[in-house]
């Protein structure tokens, strides 16, 4: 019994080597030889002189219950990564759409725009707009906790919840971190490579533990490194990450006035330009249990659930733990 059980491990341990093995295939500029798990629909933005394409998906449940969930992705992410939540969610009569953001998955890439979180949100409700929705309720991860917060502060009459999971943000990290200008990110983003982003990942998202399943979204973004336009997408990750860096929400979640869900992994530790700031400073910075009761204080109506053991990435790592209290959120 005892071999049998061996082999089998074997072979499983085999099969996991293989996942993780295959080898990376080149991501389109727009993700076009990638599926996404739901039919994407387009909608045509013009921007500071520039005719753009934002993509989007619209899941329209059996047995509509009336409201709506937008979900926005993080920085090195896009909307595909939403499909267990939105399955889950359509399951229950919610309407789900799934933006990406420009300069993000398969909306355009425009390497000479001003990005600002205020166009993202204008660019969200545009969509919204086009479908004719006026209430929503809006959940937002990582870089997408920001977009949703400037979304929530612009069209407070737009947003009936407000769900932040592991949003960045928190804290303002021109403060205390040394200005990287567009060019320094643009020559960092450049020496990108698959391995690079895994060990990212692994460091700050999941404890160095990492499962097959992650690869098939650390694939999208590793893949355009392959890509002969890649500097298209590094240029547009330097200036996403300018207007990061350049623009904090922290000071303004006093001014939220809907209910807040914060969904807080304990472990999370991420924070922009860390490396960069004196030792005694990044030993502090992206305290999330710290800053996650910190922000709860501020918002007048919060709820803050802490996810022990679990990183940037709750929805993705621990599913089951994210779900039930965002599901419950929505339910009051």
């Amino acid at each position: 019994m005892k071999t049998i059980l061996n082999l089998i491990l074997l072979v499983a341990m085999a099969i996991s080597a293989h996942a993780q093995d295959k080898p990376l295939e080149a991501s389109g500029l727009m993700l076009e030889n990638i599926k996404y798990p739901f039919p994407v629909k387009e909608i045509n933005l013009s921007i500071q002189g520039q005719k753009l394409v934002m993509a989007y998906m619209d899941i329209q449940p059996a047995t509509p219950n009336g409201k709506t969930v937008v979900l926005l992705h993080g920085k090195n992410f896009s909307a595909a990564y939403w499909e267990q939540t939105a399955n889950a969610l359509s399951k229950d009569g919610y309407r789900v759409i799934m933006p990406d953001q420009i300069g993000f998955g398969k909306s355009s890439k425009p390497t000479d725009i001003q990005y600002s979180f205020q166009l993202l949100a204008q660019n969200t409700k545009a969509i919204l707009d086009e479908l004719k929705v006026s209430k929503i309720y809006l959940l937002g991860h990582s870089m997408g906790g920001m977009v949703a917060t400037r979304f929530a502060l612009m069209y407070p009459d737009t947003v009936e919840k407000l769900i932040l999971e592991n949003p960045i943000g928190l804290e303002d990290w021109k403060t205390v971190v040394p200005y990287q200008s567009v060019d320094d990110w643009y020559a960092a983003e450049l020496k990108q490579d698959y391995q690079k982003m895994k060990d990212y990942q692994l460091k700050f998202y999941y404890d160095n533990k990492w499962k097959p399943e992650y690869d098939r979204w650390l694939n999208i973004n590793a893949g355009w490194t392959l890509n002969k336009e890649y500097p298209v997408i590094a240029k547009n990750a330097a200036l996403t990450y300018d207007m990061i860096f350049t623009q904090p929400i922290v000071y303004e979640f006093e001014n939220l006035k809907m209910p807040v869900l914060l969904i807080i992994g304990q472990r999370d530790r991420t924070a922009l330009g860390k490396g960069k700031a004196p030792k005694d400073v990044q030993e502090k910075l992206g305290n999330y249990p710290v800053l996650g009761r910190e922000t709860a204080k501020k918002i007048k109506n919060a709820t803050l659930v802490e996810i022990d053991n679990v990183g940037h990435l709750p929805h993705i790592e621990a599913y089951d733990k994210f779900i039930g209290p965002f599901k419950e959120f929505l339910k009051k």
